[in-house]
């Protein structure tokens, strides 16, 4: 890793640490957090909505209150995750994660959640 690669990947992961220490200590329902363009355009949810308050009671140890705002987050987080470090992943896995069957996969996913959670809500 070059000296330029290791700087960026400081100021990301400065970057990084700094959102989780305001998450942890500041409540995104009680602070003028961003909110969701799409929600306030539509009245309906997004696939991310819900992210900041599940994120953090997540932090706060409440994983079945994070699980209710943004059940889809346990799942986006590690992907991501896997795609931060597919470089360094064995090549079989950093295949599949480029694959695009595999990325077809995920848009499915995500377009099945967002209708998904849209029409629960319209029936309870």
């Amino acid at each position: 890793m070059t000296s330029k690669h290791k700087s960026t990947a400081a100021i990301a992961l400065a970057a990084v640490a700094a959102v989780a220490v305001y998450y942890y200590f500041v409540d995104p329902e009680s602070t003028p957090s961003p909110r969701c363009m799409f929600r306030l355009l539509t009245g309906y949810d997004c696939p991310g909505c819900g992210s900041q308050r599940a994120l953090h009671a997540l932090m706060h140890g409440r994983v079945a209150e994070a699980w209710s705002h943004n059940a889809a987050m346990f799942f986006a987080v590690p992907l991501a995750a896997a795609y931060a470090v597919a470089g360094r992943l064995p090549a079989g896995a950093a295949r599949l994660l480029r694959s695009p069957a595999f990325i077809f996969a995920i848009a499915a996913a995500i377009a099945a959640w967002w209708i998904g959670r849209n029409i629960a809500t319209s029936f309870f």
